[in-house]
């Protein structure tokens, strides 16, 4: 027995040693030759490389493009007339492109600037430049930059026109005010709470006509739960009137009242922050570009839904957090920039769908396909594979806002009787609920792709066809099992 287990226990160590042995061992990526790059064909001949930092910005330009004896490497700093005697070197030495590696929003301005001066910008991400093997040690990142950039070993990231980009700045200043007004009624109702007011419990939300009566009342010195209960809206049905009546018995302190009182004031600086914002949206999208008609080939259509079939209604009710505006203007104008009506898509409202135009533009000529667009918002399968084997088709992780747009679209999407829904609902079944997010997030994506692309309507596929195609598509995979094992599917007949 002892010679048994001391055996188990050896052959236990001895993968462990294993495991640890591989994990010390580490592929080393192939050496690439400076020779072998002279060699290759040059893509770009005035092409500059620029490392741009916190505090300065070290550039590099061809040596061909300065005077004998000059270095054709240089240090520049960060003010306004600092970054303008960078450009104008760039122009004097004619430089046409520029491949800049940053990270944050210190390129910002140096960016704007030298689309200005008519110099391509190429943003690099600094993970896809140490993929490129090959850099020595005593070579600067701008000069590595710039021999990758000459010889077209570099890929731009995405970066929409100016109007999108504006669109885009108050978009996001806007969520930022959302959460913050959000935090604000976090902590009245941690207050409360504190007080031993159970407001949250009886109603649905603290914002809302009811829950403001309250609050207000109480911070005017209203204590009586009665005298709190009438001014309970008629339309509040998640409790009754003895309910709310126990639930508005507490006892009040004078720091927390203080506490409801300046976290209110905030909400409500807020919300006219978000009312100001709002206008200055609507100018930025009266601001765009009419959609032009596109002549194309368009792909196959698909069988569009019976006649009578039913519709998913949209919500046409005012949320929390909805835009401060003429909902009908806005949808118009989204229609018109966009040449289609992406609010018929299942899940997407008029939110959401300015929220989604302002981070990926209306340019789907930047991504190939719809995979390449799916790639870019991290919603495809990964695909490591390593001598024949596939390691992980785990998703790749991506920080895009337009990605976590589409997944919360997706969850919606789950709760609807259309094709969608129950493609959901069958993927969860089958992965998970987190899977099935992002198998329906990049549905979603192939969609809006193709609606912004070729300007075509959404049209929601048949019910019943869809459940043919998936019953089909599930024979095949049965006869395949099937096979697989040695066996023959067979159809069942019926008996007369």
């Amino acid at each position: 027995m002892k010679s048994t287990a001391r055996s188990k226990t050896a052959a236990r160590l001895a993968k462990i040693a294993q495991r640890k042995a591989r994990q010390r061992k580490k592929v080393k990526a192939p050496r690439v030759d400076g020779a072998v790059l002279e060699g290759m064909e040059v893509i770009h001949p005035h092409a500059a490389g620029i490392d741009v930092g916190s505090t300065e910005n070290y550039v590099c330009v061809p040596a061909r493009s300065v005077k004998a004896g000059e270095p054709n490497v240089r240090c520049f700093g960060v003010f306004t007339d600092q970054q303008d005697d960078l450009v104008e070197w760039l122009l004097a030495c004619g430089i046409k492109t520029v491949a800049l590696e940053a990270t944050g929003i210190y390129w910002l301005s140096l960016c704007d600037k030298l689309e200005a001066a008519g110099i391509e910008v190429v943003l690099v991400e600094p993970r896809s430049v140490k993929q490129v093997p090959g850099r020595k040690s005593d070579v600067m990142d701008c000069q590595w930059l710039q021999k990758l950039h000459t010889y077209g070993l570099l890929s731009g990231s995405f970066r929409p026109e100016a109007s999108i980009r504006r669109l885009r700045t108050l978009m996001r200043h806007r969520l930022e005010l959302t959460q913050a007004g959000g935090s604000c009624l976090q902590q009245i109702e941690k207050a409360l709470i504190q007080m031993n007011v159970q407001l949250h419990l009886v109603i649905s939300d603290i914002q809302g006509e009811t829950g403001l009566r309250i609050v207000e009342a109480i911070l005017r010195g209203e204590r009586d739960p009665k005298a709190l209960v009438q001014l309970r809206d008629e339309r509040c049905k998640k409790s009754t009137v003895a309910e709310m009546e126990a639930a508005l018995k507490g006892h009040y302190t004078e720091e927390l009242l203080f506490v409801v009182q300046q976290s209110l004031e905030s909400w409500k600086h807020y919300q006219k922050q978000m009312a100001t914002c709002d206008q200055e949206v609507a100018k930025a999208l009266s601001a765009l570009p009419t959609a032009k008609p596109v002549q194309r080939e368009l792909p196959p259509k698909p069988i569009p839904a019976a006649p009578g079939a039913k519709k998913t209604k949209k919500r046409s009710g005012r949320g929390n957090n909805e835009l401060n505006l003429d909902l009908k203007e806005v949808s118009a104008q989204l229609q018109r920039v966009c040449g289609v009506d992406l609010m018929n898509v299942c899940g997407l409202n008029l939110l959401s769908v300015l929220m989604l135009i302002a981070e990926i533009g209306l340019d789907m000529s930047r991504w190939r396909s719809a995979k390449a667009f799916s790639s870019w918002l991290g919603l495809c399968p990964g695909a490591k594979i390593s001598g024949g084997k596939v390691l992980s088709r785990r998703t790749r992780k991506v920080v895009n806002r337009a990605s976590t747009i589409l997944r919360v679209a997706a969850l919606a999407v789950g709760r609807t009787d259309s094709w969608l829904g129950r493609f959901y609902r069958r993927k969860r079944a089958h992965l998970g609920a987190p899977k099935a997010i992002t198998a329906t997030a990049r549905k979603l994506a192939c969609i809006i792709y193709h609606m912004l692309k070729y300007q075509e309507d959404f049209v929601p596929l048949d019910i019943m066809v869809y459940e043919l195609k998936a019953a089909e598509a599930r024979q095949r995979r049965l006869r395949r099992e099937a096979e697989e094992l040695g066996f023959e599917l067979v159809q069942r007949k019926e008996v007369a």
